[in-house]
């Protein structure tokens, strides 16, 4: 496995070593303390205790600049930026790449006008090459990062292109980071090589110098004492190890007893589900890191014939922080009776079936903070009609702060599973149908935020009828209105929760859901 130490400064452009394909040029996250080998102008520049060590430009009064490197073509530059505030109107923070000196220089920043800017620098004041609208909150930390190669620029935030423009002002040049009036944290700077579009996150660049954080618990149905598990710890208690490869994942997440298991880069898996065993946390590092080519299976082998959980369910698995791409089949499936399984900060899109599916007996499951998209069939809950035997009375699943954008149908469609909480999540333009709860099951449906949804909540969708409660929801852009009817258990007499304001959801959902951000 290959890492970065802590601190190092890698520059091997510069040293004219040759270099792979998406080779590192230069990284830097700070926690030696120092700033060597960047050159800056204007501002109050100093290494900082941000979380961990990171590059802070304290005031917003200067037009502050930090470069390093020098001479580098085709170049992808990637930091963790957290905006701190603004001076004034149009203000942004940035990353920079093919930097000339400080004044002269391409960069993609978070703009205070709330935008992402793709721009440039010839000496005097920015000049705009194209943006996007986006949601800029201070105090969040976002990925940036900025491509150029031959005369093409794009602009990615939290591994999502939002941007992009031609010029050919600057051929080559160095790296770099800005605060344009503005103050802000940086962390995490990478700078690879690229001899063309890259794609993330199947082709991502490789993920900074970073830790795996297994800390954290959850909220809703996975935090429960019930079934013989007193919420949901994963690995706890077990050791920790890292795997970059296919055959050192599939190994890990099949071993008995608990372990945590920190996935580093993108590993393409071979085709099919792969099977989790119980105490297991599997985490990403960074915001680049997860699994292409297959799923995770949680749970074991289907048996129609049993109908109730069996004592040896898979239970107790925590998955975070993770990448999914073109699965060939679900890319998280959840089935036969397993209980306590915690899916969150996760980016699932282009997958084959379901991106997350729960079914055939599971339950106390929480669904949280995934940002799900590119995708048609998104989350089912329970199974046919005929299923009824294994999933009536289970299926017990919180899904809250999910960013549901623009995925057409099951976000989720739930059948038989009582109570069902689905709260706080963003919707954009599912233009199916948002919320399907069928098959007799109960879904409470509060303080979620809807945009351009025309059917945002029904329990006539399709099949036997379910029922359904929606409460405090914001409806905005020709969004329709829930078609709602009979009773449900509350979710508050299983677990203890608070309910943001939803008018305050698309914002938060939005800079917190996915990856890089636990």
């Amino acid at each position: 496995m290959a890492a970065l130490a802590a601190g190092a400064l890698v520059l091997m452009g510069a040293l004219g070593l040759p270099g792979a394909s998406a080779a590192t040029l230069f990284a830097d996250d700070f926690e030696d303390g120092n700033a060597t080998g960047w050159s800056r102008s204007g501002g109050s520049w100093s290494v900082v205790a941000d979380g961990s060590q990171a590059y802070r430009q304290s005031g917003t009064s200067a037009d502050a600049r930090a470069v390093a490197g020098t001479g580098w073509s085709d170049q992808a530059v990637q930091a963790r930026v957290r905006p701190i505030a603004f001076n004034g109107a149009d203000r942004h923070v940035a990353v920079l790449a093919r930097a000339q000196s400080t004044s002269s220089y391409y960069f993609l920043g978070l703009s205070n006008a709330g935008s992402v800017v793709l721009g440039k620098r010839a000496g005097g004041s920015p000049a705009t090459l194209a943006t996007a609208a986006t949601t800029v909150t201070a105090g969040t930390w976002y990925t940036l990062r900025l491509e150029a190669f031959g005369t093409t620029l794009r602009g990615f935030v939290n591994n999502v292109q939002v941007v992009s423009a031609t010029d050919s002002s600057y051929g080559s040049g160095g790296a770099g980071l800005a605060g344009y009036y503005a103050s802000a944290s940086f962390d995490d700077v990478l700078v690879t090589d690229i001899g063309g579009p890259t794609e993330p996150p199947t082709s991502p660049t490789p993920p900074p110098p970073g830790t795996c954080s297994i800390a954290g618990a959850p909220t809703g149905f996975a935090s429960v004492n019930a079934w013989g598990q007193n919420g949901t710890t994963g690995g706890a208690g077990g050791p920790t190890v890292e795997v970059d490869t296919a055959a050192e994942l599939i190994s890990a997440i099949g071993q008995s007893g608990p372990l945590n298991i920190c996935v580093n880069g993108m590993i393409t898996v071979p085709a099919g589900m792969h099977n989790v065993a119980s105490d297991k946390t599997i985490v990403g590092i960074g915001a680049n890191s997860g699994i292409t080519g297959g799923g995770f299976n949680i749970g074991l082998p289907v048996d129609d014939a049993v109908t109730s959980p069996p004592a040896g369910a898979v239970h107790n698995v925590i998955v975070r922080n993770l990448v999914f791409r073109n699965a060939t089949d679900d890319s998280i499936n959840v089935q036969m009776f397993s209980h306590h399984v915690w899916l969150d900060h996760n980016d699932l899109a282009s997958g084959y079936d379901g991106l997350i599916d729960i079914k055939r007996g599971s339950s106390y499951v929480t669904v949280s903070w995934n940002h799900v998209h590119n995708h048609i069939k998104t989350m089912l809950l329970g199974h046919d009609d005929g299923n009824g035997a294994q999933d009536v009375g289970r299926l017990k699943v919180t899904y809250h702060h999910n960013w549901f954008d623009r995925t057409p149908q099951r976000n989720p469609r739930v059948r038989f599973g009582e109570p069902v909480h689905v709260f706080n999540n963003y919707y954009v333009y599912n233009t199916d149908v948002g919320v399907a709860c069928q098959a007799n099951a109960g879904c409470l449906v509060e303080g979620n935020y809807f945009e351009r949804v025309e059917e945002p909540v029904s329990n006539h969708y399709a099949g036997p009828a379910g029922r359904c409660v929606a409460r405090n929801n914001v409806f905005v852009d020709e969004s329709g209105t829930p078609d709602c009817g009979g009773s449900v258990q509350e979710p508050s007499s299983y677990y203890g929760y608070t309910l943001d304001d939803p008018n305050t959801v698309k914002a938060a959902v939005t800079a917190g859901s996915g990856v890089g951000k636990i």
